[in-house]
């Protein structure tokens, strides 16, 4: 089970035993991603349902939505959306390759970053928004795991900047059975909560993970963890407003 804490301790502010404050099980940890991101979904889910009990579903419904994603960044300590600004500024800056993994690399957050994060978190707090008035939160704990399979897509597909470190160690893991068994896993949920609805945002997102793959190996030669940060971000995102989407149209 170190391997499962692990995950926990690394994608979550979620207390965890000593076994997971440690490196033991590190390379195979992220086999749970998807499972942890379900736990982080069925979290936020509950925030969201508390924070309609008392600020209701009408107009206080933004209220509730916001806190709701307030929680949600909390929750992942900020880790993905920190990736999602330094990988902003490192291509808003227009600059090579070598320059914009420089930029990255600075812990200072430029405009770029900031305007990034601002267009995410409205996109994100509307999105939510709008599944509560319409009645389609319950289908929240999909996102974080649809986002963390996306991950585990990349991780084996494309490969790492840095030969050693703790992101290629994290590569390792990410076996073909390891990724299989989670993509069955990750339909049957979608289907269980969502339909063929489910299936074809879960499909999308996969889509959009590669071609987001693609780019980034034209752009940047390979994957940093500010990508993979940024690549869970943008996911949820997507997941999320593909989800109201075919809530409007197929409901």
């Amino acid at each position: 089970m170190s391997a499962f804490w692990q995950a926990v301790g690394f994608l979550t502010r979620f207390p965890v035993p000593k076994k997971g404050q440690t490196l033991e099980g590190w390379e195979r940890s992220p086999r749970y991603y998807p499972l942890i991101g379900l736990l982080i979904g069925l979290a936020v889910w509950l925030v969201m349902e508390l924070a309609k009990l008392g600020f209701g579903t009408g107009s206080g419904a933004a209220v509730a939505a916001t806190l709701t994603v307030a929680f949600w960044i909390y929750a992942t300590g900020a880790l993905h959306l920190d990736g999602w600004m330094d990988l902003a500024d490192g291509l808003g800056s227009q600059r090579g390759r070598e320059r914009a993994l420089e930029i990255m690399k600075d812990s200072r957050v430029g405009a770029m970053g900031v305007v990034a994060a601002i267009v995410l978190l409205l996109l994100k707090t509307a999105a939510v928004y709008h599944l509560a008035v319409s009645g389609a939160v319950a289908c929240l704990p999909l996102v974080p795991a649809m986002a963390r399979g996306a991950l585990l897509l990349a991780m084996r597909v494309f490969p790492y900047i840095k030969e050693k470190g703790l992101g290629s160690d994290l590569r390792q893991g990410v076996t073909g059975p390891v990724l299989a068994f989670n993509g069955l896993l990750l339909g049957a949920v979608a289907f269980a909560m969502a339909g063929w609805q489910g299936l074809l945002v879960l499909a999308l997102v996969l889509a959009a993970a590669w071609l987001f793959g693609l780019s980034i190996m034209r752009k940047l030669g390979g994957f940093t963890g500010d990508v993979y940060g940024a690549l869970i971000e943008g996911a949820e995102t997507l997941a999320l407003l593909a989800l109201l989407l075919s809530h409007i149209h197929l409901s």
